[in-house]
């Protein structure tokens, strides 16, 4: 940096001696140039950011001019003070040492993955496991991370969430929902549909202009038949508030041990499994066709069914179809043929046989 600022004081040296040899009129002459240069820039240019080095010099011509002309340069005694300050201030200013050393980062993220695989312990017994594996980190501390974490105390911790409670449980929940088509006649339509959680199988049990209690009684019990001696298997199914969910429907499920989970008031993401198939079927299928009828809507709801369980990609299931079968061969040697279902909307691709 030294070296650097010799460098510019000697060339801002050669200039000077080579003007000593110019004439007065050239001299004046450039100066008006450059005095017509700087009023243009001055107008484009809204805050100029010189350097060290610049300040350096700035700082030591302009105390040989005349005291009218200080007050039009860039530079002004203001301007001085602020960079004497500035240096003042980088000079005498060290690093803090005050103050408990930071907790390493390794330690934080024990202590939070201690808590996140416990639930139900609380600071002591945290504290207690870290001084089992040579950590010594005090009870006000794990607390602090804890908070910063997100985590709450032990109590709160060991009440699953939602999306927990459904991770968990996936292998025996059912979801339900009703979703409405509207026909080229403006009639509505409903459909009832059911999915398995576990493996995202849908079941279309109905479709109807009138859904009443007792014809959604009457697809609990098509549902049971469907499910045949799978029907075991299942504990729990999930259910908005709508009136159209009945007592009948409820106690024919509860006939086969299944309990009902109605969602909160107004809350679509507890039912966010049956909520995403209809935006699915909708995005994939009926948002591209005109439905002539309930006849129309049936077959085209039965080729999307058998096309969302038997073929289509799910990445939840690592893009395997609900009814995928592992034991299935596959030869890489045969030709890949397409087929066309869903009224010509969606096409399959399989390995001919």
């Amino acid at each position: 940096m030294c070296l650097r600022l010799l460098y510019l004081i000697f060339v801002r040296l050669i200039g000077w001696f080579t003007l000593l040899a110019r004439s007065e009129a050239s001299k004046d002459l450039e100066i008006l140039v450059l005095s017509q240069e700087i009023s243009v820039l001055r107008r484009q240019i809204s805050r100029p950011k010189p350097d060290w080095a610049d300040r350096a010099i700035l700082a030591a011509l302009t105390r040989v001019l005349p005291a009218w002309l200080r007050s039009h340069r860039i530079v002004t005694p203001g301007t001085l003070l602020a960079w004497h300050r500035r240096l003042v201030k980088r000079h005498w200013t060290y690093p803090t040492t005050t103050g408990r050393p930071p907790v390493p980062a390794e330690i934080r993220d024990l202590v939070v993955r201690l808590a996140r695989e416990n639930p139900r312990w609380g600071h002591r017994r945290i504290q207690g496991e870290l001084a089992r594996v040579g950590q010594q980190v005090g009870e006000g501390t794990i607390r602090r991370i804890l908070a910063a974490a997100g985590l709450g105390p032990a109590p709160r911790r060991t009440s699953p969430t939602w999306r927990q409670f459904l991770t968990s449980q996936a292998s025996g929940i059912l979801a339900c929902d009703l979703l409405h088509v509207d026909t080229v006649f403006l009639r509505r339509l409903y459909v009832f549909f059911v999915m398995e959680i576990e493996t995202r199988r849908i079941h279309i049990l109905g479709v109807t202009t009138n859904p009443t209690g007792a014809w959604t009684a009457q697809q609990a019990r098509n549902l049971l038949m469907d499910l045949e001696e799978r029907a075991d298997r299942f504990t729990f199914l999930i259910r908005d508030r709508d009136s159209k969910f009945s007592r009948a429907f409820d106690e024919v499920l509860a006939g086969n041990a299944i309990r009902i989970i109605k969602t909160p008031p107004r809350s679509p993401r507890a039912n966010s499994y049956a909520e995403r198939f209809v935006g699915t079927l909708r995005r994939e299928c009926l948002d591209h066709l005109l439905i002539c009828g309930e006849r129309h809507l049936r077959r085209v709801l039965s080729d999307y069914e058998r096309h969302y369980n038997a073929h289509r990609a799910h990445q939840s299931r690592d893009q395997r179809p609900p009814l995928h079968d592992p034991d299935q061969p596959i030869d890489l040697t045969a030709v890949i043929k397409r087929r066309t279902t869903v009224a010509g909307l969606i096409h399959e691709y399989r390995r001919a046989a």
